[in-house]
């Protein structure tokens, strides 16, 4: 590991007293060479009340890709002195403590700071290309796969607190903040800026990240979460991916979110209804693929989406290139990539990162507390202070309420699901829902009353309130997944006439569902059934 001096430096964690989480804590960059550049950069600073004195301009590449040179030269050293020029910054001696076979002594980084996050705008460069110049002595210590010196941007930036130190470029940085549960620590004073970036395959989708981010904070955080996990065992060399997908997965459903979980090895398929997707995390594809293919993802505004693999990032530019591109470009708010190989220990933890953003923190912090590595490969892309969780679900309720606003059907979802996991029965939970006015109106609260029927096992009662459900102007992938589910059940019930008018149906709302060769399979299948019935 690239430790140096660094490796002590957790001595000297400095906590802050304040946390204003605005736009006075954000430096906005942007290249003076790309014009969308500065128009992402003046719209999220008017968004976000970032004071025009923290925005800074640099003439660098446009490309995606810069030299190890060119990004010392022309973007990490002069935002540096940039911040100290503005008094932004100060550097000066930190005396660290003795700490085991290291005596006490001082390092030069910095010791005051007005400001946490940067905020690299579309037009900025993602990567750094691999720079066989450098040599380090030190580096031959490291196992073969970590002796280059490649990195995003991102990653690069988050150490610039400790420019003035002697700092190994290759391998991975240690990140002394992993796992950190107390974000007054998350600060410059104690080496970590929180780097993210408003990026995408257009500036315009870059510009809607802000837009999107602050609708959730508004109305709330919404919608369903699913997990694509890969069923690996416990001593399987890429288990520990697994692992932090199904505990993300058991992080979601406390916090009283609808979520579907698949452990088969393969990936969801187009045809799998992903509905009015809040989370979306998965693995192991190089290119995005099944329902991510459609023309049409339905993302709620705010959604974080995040498929691990190790080259998720390699571009932002193409929008059906890898993940990253692809799931903005579909409409998700937030997301995390990386631009070369990582290796999976070096990826983010995403069960830290859920259980960081859900408790409050914002999405630069959640994100930068859940990276085992700075230096290294992650690119995070999205507003950094986007906080969709700074109201309690009271507050939130109750605004909703007053505003009468529509949202509030999923206020109420997810009051269901919290009471389900405090231990309340469904008999209980129905009862509630049928006396709440909105779900006479809402397909959402409708179709979760007929999830509760059937789980007290009244099945003339859950189709009929899944049938209604459908009356209610469901999306289009809930409907799908509410037909699904209804010829299940009617099958069961020994109801293969309406289970086949049940297909029908679907086959006429959804000509372009990718499912449907499957579905005329099964409609075949009990037509078949039927007329041998009548047969007899």
């Amino acid at each position: 590991m690239k430790l140096t001096r660094l490796g002590f430096f957790l001595l000297a964690f400095t906590p802050l007293f304040a946390r204003a989480d605005s736009g006075d804590e954000v430096v906005v960059l942007y290249n003076s060479r790309v014009p969308e550049s500065k128009m992402v950069a003046q719209h999220y600073a008017a968004a976000r009340n970032v004071p025009a004195r923290q925005i800074f301009s640099f003439a660098i590449t446009p490309g995606e890709v810069i030299t190890r040179a060119d990004f010392t030269d022309d973007l990490q050293k002069p935002l540096a002195a940039d911040l100290v020029k503005a008094k932004l910054w100060k550097f000066g001696e930190a005396k660290i403590a003795a700490n085991g076979n290291v005596p006490e002594h001082t390092e030069e980084r910095v010791v005051e700071s007005k400001i946490r996050y940067a905020v690299l705008c579309w037009g900025m460069p993602l990567k750094i290309a691999p720079d066989d110049s450098i040599k380090e002595p030190d580096a031959k210590a490291l196992g073969a796969n970590f002796q280059h010196n490649e990195a995003s941007v991102d990653s690069e930036l988050a150490w610039l607190p400790l420019l003035k130190m002697k700092v190994q470029l290759t391998g991975p940085l240690p990140n002394l903040l992993y796992t950190c549960t107390n974000q007054t620590m998350l600060s410059p004073l104690n080496g970590l800026l929180l780097v993210a970036r408003l990026d995408g395959p257009t500036p315009q989708i870059a510009n809607a990240l802000v837009d999107k981010a602050m609708e959730a904070e508004s109305n709330g955080f919404w919608g369903r979460a699913y997990f694509d996990a890969r069923g690996l065992m416990r001593g399987n060399p890429y288990f520990l991916g697994d692992e932090w997908l199904t505990t993300g997965a058991a992080i979601c459903k406390q916090e009283g979110f609808d979520t579907e979980t698949d452990t088969n090895e393969e990936l969801f398929p187009a045809s799998y209804p992903l509905s009015q997707i809040a989370v979306y995390a998965g693995w192991y594809s190089r290119e995005a693929n099944g329902p991510f293919t459609l023309p049409k993802v339905e993302f709620m505004p705010g959604a974080f989406a995040y498929h691990l693999y190790s080259l998720s990032a390699e571009t932002l530019r193409d929008p059906t290139r890898n993940w990253c591109g692809t799931l903005l470009a579909k409409g998700a708010t937030c997301t995390m990539g990386c631009v070369y190989e990582p290796y999976l220990q070096f990826t983010p933890n995403i069960a830290f990162f859920l259980q960081s953003f859900f408790n409050g923190y914002t999405f630069g912090e959640a994100a930068w507390v859940s990276q085992p590595a700075l230096s290294w490969q992650t690119t995070v892309i999205g507003d950094p202070l986007y906080q969709p969780f700074k109201k309690s679900p009271p507050e939130i309720h109750a605004q909703l309420a007053r505003e009468k606003n529509p949202l509030i059907e999923w206020s109420f979802n997810r009051l269901v699901n919290l009471d389900l996991v405090h231990g309340l029965r469904a008999p209980q939970l129905a009862n509630f829902l049928e006396n709440v006015p909105a779900t006479a109106q809402s397909a959402v609260l409708t179709e979760k009353l007929a999830n509760l029927y059937d789980e007290s096992g009244k099945t003339e009662s859950a189709i009929d309130t899944w049938q209604r459900a459908l009356t209610l102007k469901p999306t289009p992938q809930q409907r799908i997944r509410i037909r699904r589910t209804l010829a299940e059940k009617l099958v069961a019930d020994g109801r293969d006439a309406d289970a086949a008018e049940n297909w029908r149906q679907l086959i006429a709302e959804e000509p372009d569902y990718s499912g449907l060769p499957i579905v005329r399979e099964k409609l075949q299948e009990l037509e078949q059934q039927i007329a041998a019935e009548k047969k007899k």
